[in-house]
């Protein structure tokens, strides 16, 4: 039973490495993603209280 194990490769184990495979032009920093989603989340509850009022419903 012990001599049955699959072996794999030693260096990547069938993974892909996507840093090495695409490198993006857009870079944001953590802070930048989060003071981002909550101006989002401001805009939809500013929009949830007064969106009747300013769109006229």
């Amino acid at each position: 039973m012990a001599n049955n194990k699959i072996q794999m490769p030693s260096s990547m184990g069938g993974l892909i490495r996507y840093f090495d495979e695409y490198k993006s032009k857009l870079t944001f920093k953590p802070g930048h993603v989060i003071v981002l989603c909550v101006v989002v989340m401001m805009l939809i509850i500013l929009l949830h209280i007064y969106g009747p009022a300013v769109l006229g419903r």
